[in-house]
């Protein structure tokens, strides 16, 4: 397989080697952390779980990757990538060890939510400096590779550890047991960054920079800038448009059926965390199953007929499989709601790298991680004034539903026009 082949090449890079493994044990911390969080907010005993603490641990988990994301650079440039994986992974490793002390001691919500908030935050400034740090230890060559192959790994490290954090809280009930071992990997993950030599992967010392208040501005106005182009680029601003909607759509979605795991399929914790796990894996063999098609219908079609014929297919196939309420049918549209969305973001991602100037390129990304982010975000809020206890809102799958035929519609007029 040419996968296979390329990463025994980039493999064959000692530095690239280290470099990989630090991203995978941090990615791996991330997955199981994440899930960690996850599950207590969701699945612990003692809480009765509402769609607003689901919210609220959305926003903690993803909104500092908005709001930190697009100026994680200014002291990327200034601080030695090597030193951000060795202290950001040890002040995680630190961060998630408290937050197991706050879960055994019955700590009062707010530090709880503040511990994560920290530990999310640092992970910007690791995964941004895991990228920037990737033309240090490969040449120009094999730099696309690389970036191709790097990124998916973890991914996967990612998926991986939230796996494993779902199969230990089956076998160990306790949250705090969950969340120390994201600490420990957190820690494997700093310890693995020594291998590095410190000064392999830059910045270079001597190269003149302006001071990060004035780094900052730049960065501020660079993003108003990015708003501006996007004006001129009507074809990335609509599938921006329609992307945001259909992460919004998954988001309020995802809201839904972790109410339903936890209090309308099960008659205890275990299992309703159990059919949570399956649902998460299927959705991901939906996401797969995406990466494998979206190519040949892209090709057929074209990226905005895809994504038209994506949101119409989930507009029919929603409702039909969710309004049972059941978990056979709604673990199927899992599948085909993971297959729908990362189709639309692979052909979204295409469109705009080919529609915006290089120039702009990345700012626009940025605006596109912030709204990505911020709409699961905003989804899950509304979910949570219209969900009832048990998750059975026919209201809300109607309305997500609508949004869907909404954007098949709009796509399919902007392909038209």
């Amino acid at each position: 397989m040419p996968v296979v082949r390329d990463l025994r090449v980039l493999l064959r890079l000692r530095n690239f080697r280290h470099l990989l493994a630090v991203r995978l044990l941090s990615q791996a911390s991330d997955g199981v952390y994440q899930v960690a969080l996850a599950t207590h907010v969701v699945f612990s005993p003692e809480k009765q779980t509402s769609p607003t603490a689901i919210a609220s641990a959305m926003a903690v988990l993803l909104l500092p990757y908005s709001v930190v994301g697009p100026f994680a650079g200014v002291f990327l440039d200034r601080w030695q990538r090597r030193q951000v994986f060795l202290y950001g992974n040890l002040l995680r490793a630190l961060l998630a060890g408290c937050t197991a002390l706050l879960l055994l001691t019955s700590a009062p919500d707010v530090l709880f939510y503040t511990s994560a908030l920290c530990v999310t935050a640092v992970n910007r400034f690791v995964l941004a400096g895991l990228s920037a740090a990737l033309p240090r230890v490969v040449d120009e060559e094999r730099l696309v590779m690389a970036n191709s192959l790097s990124p998916t790994a973890g991914t996967l490290a990612a998926t991986a550890g939230g796996g494993l954090a779902f199969g230990l809280r089956l076998v160990l009930p306790a949250d705090a047991a969950t969340v120390l071992l994201g600490s420990l990997l957190y820690l494997c993950a700093a310890l693995w960054s020594l291998r590095l030599p410190p000064g392999l992967l830059g910045p270079d010392p001597d190269t003149a920079r302006p001071g990060i208040g004035a780094a900052i501005g730049t960065t501020a106005r660079g993003l108003v800038d990015g708003l501006r182009h996007l004006r001129e680029r009507r074809t990335a601003a609509h599938v921006l448009i329609a992307m945001t909607l259909l992460r919004f759509c998954y988001g309020a979605l995802t809201v839904l059926v972790l109410m339903l795991c936890r209090y309308a399929w099960a008659d205890g914790t275990s299992d309703g965390l159990a059919l949570l796990g399956l649902a998460v894996g299927i959705s991901g063999a939906g996401f797969f199953a995406a990466a494998v098609v979206t190519p040949g219908a892209v090709a057929r079609l074209g990226p905005y007929r895809w994504m038209a014929v994506c949101a119409g297919t989930a507009a029919v196939l929603e409702p039909a499989l969710g309004l049972p309420f059941a978990p056979v049918p709604v673990l199927v549209a899992a599948f085909v709601l993971g297959l729908v969305t990362q189709g639309a973001k692979i052909s979204t991602d295409t469109v705009v790298q080919s529609s915006v100037d290089d120039a702009y390129r990345g700012r626009i990304f940025s605006l596109y991680d912030v709204l990505f982010n911020v709409a699961f975000v905003g989804a899950a809020a509304v979910a949570a004034l219209m969900l009832p206890p048990d998750g059975k809102s026919a209201l809300l799958v109607v309305t997500v539903s609508v949004i869907y035929a909404a954007v098949a519609v709009f796509m399919t007029r902007f392909q038209s026009g």
